[in-house]
């Protein structure tokens, strides 16, 4: 359908007028190869399985020396929708990089790189969640409290891979969501399994300790122990929060690079666990009722009564005021008089003094 969309849109000249809008229209299509390559881990599996048999291994090699297979083994072709799926984006980017700004085409195209990068998120999301459940369904447990729920319910696998023990041995390690699992690779028949390696440690209870070259000797001989030739690099330690939950693992990466991804991934994974609680909550303020009331214009604002001004009248005497009777002019004179003598009296006694 694109196709034949693409070809009533060229013209003599063999150019394109307008892309866009069949893009648009057919760019959701796209969703169809979601299954296919969410299966893509069982199949791989699948042939490598098939490859053991000489019958099959002969019809390959046949196969791959003939002209019409341009020397490209059939994992290749079978991998090409997923190749060709992640260079759209690039492919749709560079064509709008070359179209003129005022082009109709130019939204379109803008919109048609959404589609894309909708489309590709998906297909590697049920990609990711369908490899978690193929690595879970290989797991065999040699104890009933090894099983969690958590590791069932896991949808994403941070990372995965081979890494040696302190001993030497190789683990293959995987990194759910929420657990931390260390299995021993095995082969049970045609199919291969993944041992599980002591007690999972759930990654909200998770430690991880960067370790430096050297601090640990790794390895398990006799010799090794009294010699310093087997000091390891690329070392890291992860263990339980708390000690006697159960065994602190020291694990060993090929290089520089590997341990570093670990490091990250384990670390992505333990951050939302290790995000500080909650500050004390701040007490409530109290309510500024007569403040509000001030500030607020809708309510009117009353006026003080004026005091009364204060009269210059002298005071009654406290044995009157006892007694109940009020003081004529005659008695408020002569206690003014009194009091203007006394004055002058203490007057000239400063006088003299000085």
């Amino acid at each position: 359908d694109f196709l034949s969309s693409l070809g009533e849109a060229t013209k003599p000249d063999g150019t394109v007028e307008q892309i866009g809008p069949i893009l648009v229209k057919w760019l959701p299509r796209l969703h169809a190869y979601k299954g296919y390559c969410s299966n893509q881990l069982a199949a791989k599996a699948l042939l490598d399985q098939k490859k053991q048999d000489r019958r099959v291994q002969d019809f390959l090699q046949r196969c791959l020396e003939s002209p019409f297979s341009r020397k490209l083994e059939l994992w290749s072709f079978l991998d090409i929708p997923r190749s060709r799926l992640v260079k759209y984006p690039l492919l749709l980017k560079e064509i709008l990089r070359h179209t003129p700004k005022e082009h109709p085409d130019g939204q379109l195209l803008e919109q048609a790189i959404s589609i894309i990068q909708g489309v590709l998120s998906d297909i590697n999301l049920k990609k990711g969640e369908s490899e978690c459940q193929y690595y879970i369904d290989k797991l065999e447990y040699l104890d009933e409290k090894q099983k969690d729920p958590r590791i069932e319910g896991s949808k994403a696998l941070l990372c995965h891979g081979e890494l040696r023990n302190k001993n030497g041995h190789k683990l293959y390690v995987f990194l759910f969501q929420e657990m931390l699992v260390l299995t021993r690779p095995v082969t049970r028949g045609e199919r291969q399994a993944f041992q599980v390696y002591r007690q999972p440690i759930p990654v909200q209870e998770l430690l991880l300790e960067d370790l430096q070259d050297g601090d640990v000797r790794m390895g398990g001989s006799f010799r090794g122990a009294f010699g310093n030739s087997d000091k390891a690099k690329n070392i890291f330690r992860v263990r339980f929060q708390e000690a006697g939950a159960g065994q602190a693992h020291t694990l060993q990466a090929n290089d520089v690079f590997h341990k570093q991804q670990w490091l990250n991934c384990i670390r992505s994974a333990v951050a939302p666990f290790r995000r500080a609680p909650p500050g004390p909550e701040l007490p409530e303020l109290p309510e500024l009722r007569e403040e509000a009331e001030e500030n607020d214009p809708s309510v009117p604002k009353l006026r003080a009564p004026k005091r009364p001004a204060r009269s210059s009248a002298v005071e009654p005497d406290e044995s009157a005021a006892q007694s109940g009777s009020v003081p004529d002019s005659k008695t408020l004179r002569a206690h003014r008089t009194s009091g203007g003598h006394r004055k002058s009296r203490e007057k000239q006694r400063k006088e003299t003094l000085v």
